[in-house]
This record gives C-alpha cells, structure tokens and sequence, in this order.
C-alpha cells in the first residue's frame, strides 16, 4: 500500500518519531517497540500497547523508511499471583519465571507463559501486525545481557541515587542496594536477598527464603534479571528503541518510565524513546481490565464477533490518550453500522480526512489489504437471520439470496468471515430473553379479535407480499400499509399521527409472527419467515 496522507494521529506521530530517529542516528532502521507480560490473559487493554507503536511503525514503513516493531515478551518476570479460576496450588509456583510455572490444567503448552503469549501471537497475525518477538527469558539465560547486569551491577550506588529522588518518606531503603535479583537454583523462586557482591571478581552472594545460600559468578549465572524500573531503560539502549508508548500508571512522578529516563542516559548511554502515554481500553459493562486477576476479554475473543478490521478501526480512530469501550452486547450492531457508513462514503469518495485514514489504516498495512467481507451485509440484519433460522445453514442461504434480487447472494461464503463472527455473538452474547421464536400456528384467538382497521392492514400487507419479496421492497411495504389506510401517498412526509399508526401496526404483526410486541427488523422478519409461513400465521 502507498503512503496514507490525510493528517491523522497516526500521521502526526510518524513525523515526530522520523524527526527524533533522523537525529539520533540518520538513515538507520528505526526501531518501534512494545512490551507484554504474559501472566495472564493478554487483554483488550494490552493490545493497545501492541496496535499504538505498529500503527506508527505501519505509516512510516508506508513511506519507504526501515522501521522494525520490536514486541518484547516479558515471560522471565516472576509469577504474581493465581489469576481466578486456575487450580489455587499454582500458589506453590508464586515467585518462579513465568517460563518455569507449568501452564494451566488442560493446556497443550509447555509453560504459564506459552499458554498466554500463543493466542495472541495467533490473534496479531489475524490482525496483520507484523513484528519481531523477543523472549526475555531466552535473552537473560542464554547470556545476551550479561555486559548490561555487570554495568548495573557496578553502578548500583548511581542508580540508588536516582531511584532515592523518587523515593517517599514513608519507605526509606536499608542495607545496600542492588538493582538485579537472582533465582534461587534450588526452588526456582526469586524470594532471594543478595547479601554481597564483589566488583573485582563479580562474585555475588545471596540467601533464599527456602533455606538455600550460594554465591554464583555474574559472567556465568544466567538465572536472574535487573528489577524492572533497570531493566526497561537498560533494553532502551540496548535495543535503541525511538518511539515506545507506555500506560498511564507508567507516568507517574517516580515511575517506571519517569525513573528510566534518567537511568538509560545516566547508566547505559541510551535515550529514551519518545512515545505518547495511552489511555485504558473497557469492555462495556466492565470496570478496569487486569490480566492478572483473569476473566477479561482478549483479542481471540474480540476476533470471534468482528472482523479484523473493524477492531483494527476501534483502536486506529481513537488518540492513545483518549479513552473508549469495545462493546460484546448489543452496542456492536450500532458499530458496525458506523463502520459500513464510513466505507460507504470512503467508496465514494467522501469522509474527512481522518477517517479516511484511520478507515485505511484499518483496513491494511504496508505489506497489502486485509482480508474483509466480499458483500457486507448489516451485521443486524444477519444477527436477525442467524437467530431466526437457528443457525442453519441452508435457511441462512435461502434468505440472504432473497436481500437483493437484482444481485442475489448465493454462496454463504460471499458473507463470510462476518457471518462467522455473528454467528459466535448470537450463541455467546445474545440473551435468551431476546431471542426471536416465531409461531408454529397462527393465533387464531388474536386474528378473531381484530378491528376492522387492523384485519384490513394484515389483509393488505398479505395481498403485497409476492410482489415486493425482497429486503427493500418488504421495508417499503410495511411502511406503506398505515399510509393507505390514511389515504396517503407511499411517499408521505412522516407526522406523529402516521408513525403512531406505524407502531401500531408493526407491534400487531410482531404478536401474530412471533407472540410479542417486538423483534427483530420487520422486512428482516419476513424474510427469515419465508412468504409461505408468513401469509399462514396472518390468517391467509
């Protein structure tokens, strides 16, 4: 794909981080990085510290610049806690790397940490975010970092002296301070206390809660890791990050991302990258996510009621600063009706400017178009007949080929993947109290009762049945029947008298289709019903 123009967020960042890139180091591969932990379910929320730097990433390689998406898997951090609904003796496993916890009971994967990085490494691709994967236990074992531990290690009364800035009164530090942490090579925990180390010969001794104490040579011992507010700005420089964004808790005096500004340049001779702070991602009806504490939605789950690209838009549209919600419950329908309008006028050529791009945006990246949706239908429209056919195939078919006569659809796959994910939102979001049942009989007590003004409406709307079956002539018909009965014409302005008459008589059909005074959309309705049953259940 070319370059995408119109001057979004997206757009305005990409200027900021080629500037900062081009005066560090001019020419050289420009290097995006985010960073997830995988000790729980890696959620909505998090995704947003993945799409922020690849969407940068995306529009500065659109412009023919090197840039690399760095994503450091950060599955050498200890094991929290037990997230809800996983076994309570994972507690014997509290303080091991996340790669050393066996993962969950059931499981295909090796460890804790493979058991959550798998699906969303799988969601991403899906996603089309490309990106180069770092293990930080595969780089603290196998040694890679070693010249940066001993660096810290030698300059840990510096780097107390920066954290001591930052510290409260409330917690004043003792002893001597050390900025890297061993597991214990006995239980394999971190509940460790470095008792002494030796510049000279780095020698360092430490103790463990279990009992066990050892002193181990830095230049050889390969299972610890610098605490986190080194360890991040120590990878800055290491990786020579330019653009990184990071969550509001990370921007806190005294933070992480604060402290690390000074330690990359004070200690390891980096800089910090520059990067917006992001606002947190919701799921309708839910508080705050926390993977840790388990229960919230992922990208895998998202992916089963949407397209990619319409979650790809959700993040792209919005500033990292501002925050928004992703709706599972009835709020996707007015979504995906949003997104159908916003591709309507980019197809013709309308939008503003920054719709078009985040539309664009969403819709592929530098490396080519995602896949989407042959024939578009409204994602309403096929929740109705999804719910109203039970799911079945051929009756899907049978329905959706009936939507436009002029260019009927007639293979299921010209709907897919979207009928896939409403599908999924029906048999997993849908109520049971919202679901439609139509009547197998008609409502012979109902049908005796009617007035004369209400027996005329079904007899009229009966009558124009096979000469308007298709989504728009059957929305025209229902809407027309109360202007004859007025003695109006089909396009009558609507009064407050015509759409109270409107009501009426749809509330009337939907009793008589389907035992209650609302469902799904009418013209929608009678199609999933098929001419036959409908004019049964009318009386005809």
């Amino acid at each position: 794909m070319g370059a995408t123009t119109e001057a979004d967020w997206v757009s305005r960042q990409a200027d900021e981080v080629i500037a900062e890139a081009d005066r560090r180091a001019p020419g050289e591969r420009i290097v995006c990085a985010s960073g997830l932990s995988p000790s729980g379910p890696i959620h909505l929320g998090n995704l947003r510290e993945v799409m922020t730097p690849h969407l940068v990433a995306d529009e500065i390689r659109r412009r023919g610049r090197d840039c690399e998406h760095i994503l450091s898997w950060d599955d050498f951090d200890r094991f929290r806690r037990v997230p809800a609904g996983i076994d309570p003796s994972w507690e014997q496993h509290i303080g091991k790397p996340l790669t050393a916890v066996p993962a969950p009971l059931g499981s295909t994967h090796a460890n804790w940490a493979e058991h959550f990085t798998a699906p969303t490494v799988a969601a991403l691709a899906e996603l089309g975010i490309a990106f180069r994967g770092i293990s930080q236990t595969e780089r603290y074992t196998s040694g890679v970092y070693t010249d940066q531990i001993l660096l810290a290690m030698h300059a840990r009364d510096r780097i107390d002296a920066v954290l001591a800035r930052y510290r409260t009164k409330g917690t004043p530090e003792t002893g001597a301070y050390y900025p890297y942490r061993p597991y214990c090579t006995v239980c394999d925990r971190d509940l460790t206390t470095v008792t002494a180390y030796d510049d000279a010969t780095n020698e360092l001794a430490y103790s463990c809660a279990c009992g066990h104490s050892e002193v181990v040579r830095l230049t050889d011992f390969h299972r610890g890791k610098l605490v986190w507010k080194v360890d991040w700005p120590m990878r800055w420089a290491y990786e020579g990050v330019v653009f990184e964004p990071s969550g509001v808790d990370h921007n806190s005096p005294g933070s992480s991302f604060v402290v690390g500004g000074e330690l990359v340049t004070e200690i390891f001779g980096g800089r910090q990258p520059i990067g917006p702070m992001y606002a947190f991602v919701g799921i309708t009806g839910m508080a705050k996510m926390s993977s840790s504490k388990g229960g919230v939605p992922t990208p895998a789950d998202a992916l089963q009621i949407m397209e990619p690209a319409v979650l790809r838009w959700l993040y792209a549209r919005r500033r990292p600063n501002q925050s928004f919600s992703i709706a599972f419950d009835q709020e996707i329908h007015r979504l995906y009706d949003e997104w159908d309008a916003l591709g309507r006028k980019v197809a013709d050529g309308g939008g503003q400017p920054a719709d078009r791009a985040a539309y664009s945006r969403a819709t592929g990246t530098a490396d080519g178009e995602l896949p989407a949706t042959p024939r578009p239908l409204p994602y309403r429209s096929l929740t109705s007949i999804v719910d109203i056919t039970t799911g079945q195939d051929e009756q899907i078919l049978r329905i959706v080929g009936d939507l436009d006569p002029s260019a009927p659809i007639t293979s299921l796959d010209d709907v897919r993947p979207r009928l896939d994910c409403v599908r999924h939102w029906v048999r997993t979001q849908l109520p049971a109290e919202d679901r439609t049942r139509a009547r197998d009989e008609p409502d012979a007590a109902l049908l005796d009762s009617l007035a004369d003004t209400e027996r005329e409406s079904v007899r009229l709307l009966a009558a124009g049945l096979d000469n308007n079956w298709s989504l728009q002539g059957l929305t025209t018909l229902v809407y027309s029947v109360p202007k004859q009965q007025a003695g109006l014409p089909a396009d009558a302005a609507p009064t407050a008298e015509l759409k109270a008459a409107q009501r009426r008589f749809f509330a009337l059909l939907y009793m008589l289709l389907i035992g209650r005074d609302t469902g799904p959309r009418l013209p929608t309705l009678l199609l999933a019903l098929g001419a036959e049953r409908v004019a049964k259940l009318l009386g005809g």
